[in-house]
């Protein structure tokens, strides 16, 4: 393993080298600074420590200071912080955990307090490194499988096509048109996950366009009214009669209504009815919004999960519980309305079910 990376924030350079000095020959490659600004400053330029020991009392930005803005990035705040103080040891304590420090010294600084304190933080840390991996390797791998899942799925539509060319038999064409339909689903679905993947790596690019928001609606009803009969499901729509142009990217506010009316109609019992509506808002003199809603009559969200079910990190726990009506395809349509600079939530549809809104200006 190589050496840790320990950084030492301090405004006196005494007190610096002192703490250096009871850190020699432990393997540690050792750096300092003589402020919190200046700190903050390194690690903007790349600088990546496994350990800080700051200073309490400092000029310009104090331990306390630097240790919230520390833990408030989400780059630097699985650092583990331990601040040194001559202060009340019982504020300090106190007004550290609030900062978000992981551990305390008390001047003066014993050597031997000092080393056992920075073993345990190096250990915990290194034991956040070895996740951090894992669970970077483990999602590596489910995007490559979900990549390749894209072969069948394609060869299934293009063998399903073959088939409903050559039949004329009514009921046959029905089963192929299921299938089609649900390998459109399952082709959305991995869709999804691959696009989620690159919304991590923040490689997401909106290609908006003009887009007339009744055609797409109008499309996705055609597509999703056969599902819905085949569940005795009454799928209505309650659309303007006037068309508007929306500034959209469409491709992935189409698997956007996709998830929301595949979602409704999965978690529906059989004669209940699913209902969509739209209505225009106005945006700016130039431009106009959209707030649709999917209403659906299912077992509803529980409203102290209603937050949780848009969070992909949520949704196993969800599972686990035996709530319905989530998955990753929300997990998804939350992400694509965010980069739309839209607001996505969920409440209860009276009696029974839930009512999905979309907003975007």
């Amino acid at each position: 393993m190589s050496a840790r990376n320990i950084t030492i924030v301090d405004d006196e350079l005494s007190m610096r080298t002192y703490i250096q000095m009871m850190l020699e020959g432990q393997a540690y490659n050792l750096s300092s600074c003589n402020s919190g600004v200046a700190l903050l400053e390194m690690l903007k330029h790349g600088a990546q420590p496994d350990l800080i020991i700051l200073d309490v009392v400092m000029p310009q930005l104090n331990g306390f200071e630097t240790c919230e803005q520390l833990k408030a990035h989400p780059q630097w705040r699985h650092i583990p912080v331990i601040l040194v103080t001559v202060l009340d040891a019982k504020e300090a304590l106190v007004k550290g955990m609030e900062a978000g420090a992981d551990d305390f010294l008390q001047k003066p600084v014993n050597k031997l307090e000092l080393i056992t304190r920075v073993r345990s933080m190096l250990r915990i840390k290194q034991q956040y490194d070895e996740l951090e991996k894992t669970l970077r390797l483990r999602e590596q791998l489910t995007n490559m499988i979900v990549h390749d899942m894209s072969s069948p799925i394609t060869s299934i539509q293009l063998h399903t096509a073959l088939m409903a060319e050559n039949t004329t038999d009514i009921n046959q064409r029905e089963h192929l048109d299921m299938i089609r339909l649900s390998a459109e689903r399952l082709d959305g679905f991995v869709s999804d996950m691959l696009m989620m993947a690159k919304l991590k790596q923040s490689k997401l690019h909106l290609n908006k366009t003009p887009v007339d928001i009744l055609d797409l609606l109008q499309e996705a009803e055609k597509n999703f009214t056969i599902i819905a009969h085949s569940k005795n499901i009454h799928l209505s729509f309650q659309l303007p009669e006037e068309s508007k142009m929306i500034e959209l990217d469409e491709s992935l506010f189409s698997r956007v209504v996709a998830n929301l009316f595949s979602n409704a109609l999965q978690y529906s019992p059989a004669n209940s009815e699913v209902t969509v509506t739209l209505e225009y808002i106005a945006s700016t003199e130039q431009s106009v919004g959209i707030h649709m809603e999917v209403k659906d009559q299912g077992v509803g969200i529980p409203a102290c999960d209603r937050k949780r079910i848009f969070d992909q990190y949520e949704v196993v726990e969800l599972k686990k519980k035996g709530l319905k009506q989530i998955g990753l395809g929300l997990t998804f349509c939350k992400m694509v309305v965010d980069a739309h600079d839209g607001n996505i939530h969920v409440r209860a549809n009276q009696p029974t079910g839930t009512i999905f809104s979309v907003e975007i200006n």
